[in-house]
């Protein structure tokens, strides 16, 4: 099996205000364990030639959820030749609150703005910041493919994805769960609007029959609470452009709001909101994180698009566009 190592890193975001203009993330990389005196006296090993330089991956993070509920995603992606990235930015969010974001710039997300600019704040420093450790002497010097670059966001960190990754075009797949682009009355949009998506490349939207948190946000878009409130579908059906098939969205089969997660953090974020899951959390992991890299490998990789097919029917459901 593949070992993976990670190192740590620091960002400043152009424009937060102090104390908050400081993100740490955490970079996931395949490594090469040759067992030398330098790994054992400082735990850190070269990252792994073979198949480099590696795609990488941009995890951007739900509200209030921290960076390492998504190491085991992280580890898996990483395993799989992906150098992954997650991070944390305690910022600004709403109406005077402070948490961690993945990074919303609510300046370009109303009306008259959206379009101008890419609504997530930290996707252009973590770049820049990747960009200087692969130039830089050490561990993954060379091992970054930065012209191959895939987004994943949960929830508000997909919101941001869908909405910022056309600005990037080192960016070629972004893929989101429990997310959408329906976009908030207090903001000034009509109710129930779907905001176009701002991307260029292939979308993978993932989704779980029972998000209860997105069921229970339907009055901050002005849309009706009755059950009919079903963003994930209409983001895929009006916000994306035709690709040939290339935009999916797959449905697992009783997955929550939080099945991404590992552990949910009852203390934070408004995991109280979520529906049971009906499907054992490892089960709905597996899927997530399979659907996820093969998407990946098709779009980073030029791997087998008909892969994201071969999931049992009866756990994910699978449309095209």
């Amino acid at each position: 099996m593949t070992t993976v190592r990670s190192l740590w890193s620091a960002v400043t975001i152009p424009g937060a205000p102090e104390p908050y203009a400081t993100a740490h993330l955490k970079v996931h990389y395949p490594a090469l364990v040759t067992g030398s005196d330098t790994e054992r006296l400082s735990g850190v090993f070269q990252a792994d030639p073979a198949g480099g330089p590696h795609p990488v991956v941009l995890v951007l993070s739900g509200i209030n959820v921290g960076q390492d509920a998504y190491r085991w995603l992280a580890v898996e992606l990483a395993r799989q030749g992906f150098v992954t990235v997650t991070y944390d930015w305690v910022g600004p969010l709403f109406a005077g609150q402070v948490g961690i974001t993945p990074g919303v710039d609510l300046a370009l997300a109303r009306p008259d703005t959206y379009g101008d600019g890419p609504t997530c704040q930290a996707i252009a420093p973590l770049l820049h910041e990747l960009a200087s450790l692969n130039a830089a002497e050490g561990p993954l010097r060379g091992a970054l493919d930065l012209d191959r670059v895939a987004l994943f966001g949960h929830s508000a960190g997909g919101t941001v994805a869908l909405q910022s990754g056309r600005f990037f075009p080192q960016v070629r797949a972004v893929a989101t769960y429990g997310a959408h682009t329906m976009v908030s009355t207090m903001l000034g949009w009509p109710a129930g609007h779907i905001a176009d998506a701002l991307v260029e490349s292939p979308v993978l939207l993932l989704a779980g029959t029972e998000d209860g948190v997105i069921a229970a946000s339907a009055d901050r878009y002005g849309a009706s609470a009755d059950g009919s409130h079903d963003p994930v579908n209409r983001t895929f059906d009006e916000a994306l452009k035709d690709r040939d098939g290339e935009h999916v969205l797959a449905t697992l089969a009783g997955a929550n709001h939080f099945s991404v997660v590992e552990p949910a953090d009852p203390t934070a974020a408004r995991s109280f909101l979520d529906r049971p899951s009906t499907v054992g959390d490892a089960t709905a992991r597996g899927a997530i994180a399979g659907l996820l890299s093969a998407f990946l490998r098709t779009h980073l990789r030029g791997g087998d698009p008909a892969a994201l097919d071969t999931f049992p029917q009866d756990l994910v459901s699978v449309r095209r566009r």
